[in-house]
């Protein structure tokens, strides 16, 4: 297998293509990138700016460039010696007309190849859609968009198609006779019965009423094929049939202002395999899977081996080929059975590089069967970011918010609530087919004869609302006693919090936990089994709508811990708690990806690290925010006999703005609307005040004004120096966990992986703003010219570095050296032994510290944290002065001489380090052992 020693994400989109990311390709083997880690390069939807509304998978995305612009860059990929870990999407596709396959469905119903490739119910208890698709596009109520005449009959050479501005979904053959047949007398008359056209188009509309039965697929193909080209044959052929059916689609089209004039379409319609929706109707009544509560996104059967094989065959091929030398999997937890999938995508590919992009709750593991090397890094992220948030301010911090937000519920709290909301107002839907589901099977259960449908559906709620984790993952062949634990504790909370539900809530249980089912027959057994595993695939989308996306946005203690996979209940992670997850993660998954920022983080890496630096300011804190509330009180909006924003709110802006503020006032011309669209999108998520559902336009206009008047840059404004004098120190202190963090996912176990552009400083916004063009350009200059100085006079390149500290450079220089050391010993930093390291004298706390063991190889890292109580917020923790008597005690093996990979200075040979001489230029150091010990 070819194990990446550090990853590159590029996200591929129209604005950045193959010849770009080609372009770029020197730039990162030249940083010690040795894998493009590339987001989804597959056919996605016209415009798509992520890749992950796929609409034909086995075709690349021609918006990215031709194939060969592709295969030059997967050559350049090569030449340099480096892989490509590519990103893949099984869960879901774009519920699209551009989406080939899912329109056979609809077009052809039974009679497609592709009937059950997309998870749709077509047996769903309410009789609207039954035998039918939701399709819930329209911007408002069906009846109005209809006789508004925004739903248009078309036709052209792929047939009749119903359209709804981009929006087109194809005409079921059987409704074509309605259209070409309507008025057909008035058409004889004008021509004549033996007109040879008109004969024509009478022959073949003999053949679409005597089409074959849908059974017989290849037929009833062909003749559908032979009917839609002879039509439009005889409609480009003949003018007076081309004006008789442009009159007759124009008929079906109705006449705005007269409602009777619409019935012609509205039956035909009615006859389609779909029905078209107001968008909102998904949240209440569904039959199809989505990806999480986005409609436009239909879920695969991808457990089907058909649909498995026919969606991944662009894959398999690029992969056998080398060209793909590793796959990153998207969203694993919204599979029916992951196992099942991971073990076939592992017999078809063999021994090639596998992870999941799977969240972890900090006390979670990836379950130990799947046949992956890890994870993408969630689970590495939330644990180096809380080495820097200082744990001994839990209480003053628990305080401080609750007084100044009125919210005093820990976040676990509010999640249950949240959880609740998204089930209400999004996911009733899911809710309703999956309590059919169990109803349908439980109809015979004896214990199931007054269990209510509707005390099944509050039943469901409680227990997926308490369910702790993403999900669970039992299946035919699993059922673990974490899976029993994970299911088993959900249900003891549901009951506790619903007394009245416990009848309900136990039946659930006979079956979440399979109980007395090793009794059932096999058919019977095979649908409980069922219904656990469709509850499976609910959790999921349920905690990260209602956590990640909603509770994340309401609960503002410190918002550098509200992150994926993250839980802000825990105020920061001791270096011993950092140590024991590094080992334990060592031993299992010692390739998984060890990731800071991500497309899907909440805010750059970096602005999480200056949130982190408040922490260790706690009694500043409280006097700013005292003192910012007073001065911008009167900068707020009243509406309705309250100020808006509000204070919870206010809190969330001036954390934000702390952790991506420009440094040293230097203006940034679009950094106001930056933060504004960011606000609106935060609050909507938040659903306290607005919602995308129901947008409050008054409360985000006055939040918007607030935003304007408090970053007002005239005299009058007295919040402004103030708060720019805090995000300065702030930002010192930011920059010095930056540099903390970066070395420890260099130097500890996994795969360091880096997201397009981080490699300066990132204080971006979640997506869209993290998806800004990067300017490539300046970096490889950037790097050239490191690399460039450091040969001739690193200490001058160091001194410069410190002076210049906001541009990012530092950070770079940083990466690229550590990276070249990672580089140049493979074995050591892939399969090295993992080996914390105690730390002796005064501020033995405020440094992470470890040494990576192969054979007679050593590295070791050193990693300050909270260091606002050793350094002024212009000084660099450097020397003697600051260190005093702090030093770092080595096993006593290994006396070596040691080179600073970073700095390149060196130190003697000695197993006790002081820290006045390994932090003597450069804050962070990477320590190489040379030569073979004097001593062992």
């Amino acid at each position: 297998m070819r194990t990446p020693l550090a990853t590159y994400r590029l996200q591929f989109s129209a604005a950045f293509g193959f010849s770009a990311a080609k372009d770029i390709v020197p730039y990162l083997h030249g940083l010690g990138i040795s894998d493009v880690y590339a987001s989804p390069i597959f056919h996605a939807r016209e415009g798509s700016t992520h890749g992950y509304d796929i609409v034909d998978p086995n075709r690349i995305n021609p918006e990215l460039g031709t194939i060969e612009e592709f295969e030059a860059l997967i050559d350049e990929v090569r030449r340099r010696g480096m892989g490509w870990i590519q990103d893949i999407v099984p869960n879901h596709m774009a519920y699209d007309g551009q989406n080939r396959m899912l329109m056979d469905v609809l077009e052809n119903g039974q009679s497609s190849a592709f009937l059950d490739y997309f998870d749709i119910d077509w047996n769903h208890p309410y009789e609207a859609i039954r035998g039918k698709v939701l399709a819930p596009f329209l911007g408002g109520f069906y009846g109005e968009c209809l006789e508004n005449a925004e739903i248009k009959l078309r036709y052209d050479q792929d047939g009749l198609s119903v359209n709804y501005f981009k929006l087109k979904f194809p005409i079921v053959i059987e409704s074509y006779a309605n259209v070409f047949a309507h008025g057909l007398g008035a058409l004889r008359r004008r021509l004549g019965g033996k007109d040879p056209d008109f004969v024509k188009l009478l022959g073949v509309l003999f053949v679409l009423k005597n089409l074959p039965p849908k059974e017989e697929t290849r037929e009833r193909a062909d003749q559908v094929g032979f009917i839609k080209s002879m039509l439009w044959e005889i409609y480009m052929g003949r003018s007076e049939i081309k004006e008789f059916i442009d009159a007759n689609i124009a008929r079906f089209n109705g006449t705005k202002g007269n409602p009777g004039s619409f019935d012609l379409l509205d039956r035909l319609l009615s006859e389609q395999l779909y029905r078209l929706s107001f968008w909102k109707v998904a949240a209440e009544e569904l039959n199809y899977r989505r990806f999480f509560n986005i409609n436009e996104l239909i879920s695969l059967r991808i457990e089907e081996e058909k649909v498995f094989r026919h969606t991944h065959e662009l894959v398999f091929k690029l992969v056998r080929e080398e060209k793909f030398t590793g796959l990153r999997i998207d969203h694993i937890d919204g599979l029916y059975d992951p196992l099942q999938y991971l073990r076939r995508l592992r017999r078809e590919l063999g021994d090639v590089y596998l992870v999941v992009e799977k969240i972890l709750d900090l006390n979670e593991d990836l379950p130990s069967a799947w046949p992956v090397q890890g994870t993408t890094g969630y689970d590495f992220l939330n644990y180096a970011n809380g080495v820097f948030c200082d744990r001994a301010s839990e209480r003053q911090f628990t305080q401080l918010y609750s007084r100044f937000s009125d919210i005093d519920a820990p976040c676990r709290q509010i999640g249950i609530e949240k959880k609740r909301l998204i089930i209400g107002k999004y996911m009733a839907g899911d809710i309703e087919s999956l309590a059919h589901l169990l109803k349908s099977i439980s109809s015979r259960d004896r214990y199931g004869a007054d269990v209510t449908l509707y005390g099944l559906k509050r039943a469901l709620v409680e227990v997926l609302t308490f369910f702790p984790v993403y999900r669970s993952y039992v299946s035919e062949e699993n059922f673990s006693a974490e899976d029993r634990r994970l299911l088993g504790e959900a249900i003891e909370k549901a009951k506790q919090a619903n007394p009245g539900l416990l009848l309900e809530i136990d039946f659930i249980a006979r079956f979440l936990l399979l109980e007395f089912a090793a009794s059932l027959a096999d058919e019977e057994r095979k649908h409980w089994l069922h219904f656990v595993m469709r509850f499976q695939q609910l959790t999921g989308p349920l905690m990260a709508k209602g956590f990640e996306d909603t509770t994340l946005y309401v609960y503002n203690r410190l918002l550098s811990l509200n992150n994926v996979g993250g839980n802000p209940d825990k105020f920061g992670i001791a270096p011993a708690e950092f140590h024991q997850f590094i080992r334990r993660r060592q031993e299992r998954w010692h390739d998984s990806m060890s990731a800071t920022s991500t497309h899907d983080t909440k805010r750059g890496e970096d602005a999480a690290a200056r949130i982190n630096v408040l922490s260790e300011l706690p009694d500043e804190w409280k006097k700013c925010i005292e003192l910012w509330g007073k001065l911008n009180r009167s900068k707020k909006t009243e509406l309705k006999g309250i100020a808006a924003p509000d204070r919870n709110d206010e809190y969330f802006l001036y954390q934000t703005l702390l952790g991506v503020y420009p440094s040293s006032g230097k203006a940034e011309a679009k950094f106001l609307p930056r933060v504004q669209a960011y606000i609106v999108k935060a609050v909507r998520e938040a659903k306290v005040h607005t919602e995308w559902l129901k947008p409050d336009l008054a409360y985000e206009g006055a939040f918007l004004t607030f935003i304007e008047r408090i970053l007002d840059r005239s005299e009058g404004n007295r919040f402004l120096p103030h708060f720019s004098a805090f995000a300065e120190k702030v930002a010192h202190y930011g920059i010095l966990n930056s540099l903390s963090q970066t070395l420890i996912k260099i130097a500890a176990p996994g795969v360091p992986d880096f997201y397009r552009g981080t490699e300066l400083w990132d204080l971006s916004f979640v997506d869209p703003d993290n998806r800004r063009p990067v300017d490539f350009d300046s970096r490889k200059k950037i790097s050239r010219v490191l690399a460039q100085r450091v040969a001739c006079d690193p200490a001058a390149l160091t001194a410069e570095l410190f002076a210049t500290k906001h541009d990012g450079r530092m950070k770079l220089f940083l990466l690229q050296r550590a990276l070249q050391a990672r580089r140049s010993s493979p074995p050591l930093f892939q399969r090295g032994e993992y080996v914390p390291l105690t730390i002796r004298g005064q501020w033995k706390d405020h440094v992470v510290a470890f040494a990576r063991r192969e054979h007679n190889s050593w590295a070791v890292a050193v990693a300050p944290r909270l260091l606002t109580r050793l350094v002024d917020d212009k000084q660099f923790p450097l020397g003697a002065e600051v260190w005093k008597d702090t030093e770092i005690i080595l096993p006593k093996e290994t006396y070596f001489s040691w080179r600073d990979a970073i700095s390149g200075h060196r130190l003697g040979d000695n197993h006790v380090l002081p820290l006045a001489n390994v932090l003597e230029h450069f804050p962070v150091a990477l320590l190489i052992s040379e030569g073979d010990p004097t001593n062992s």
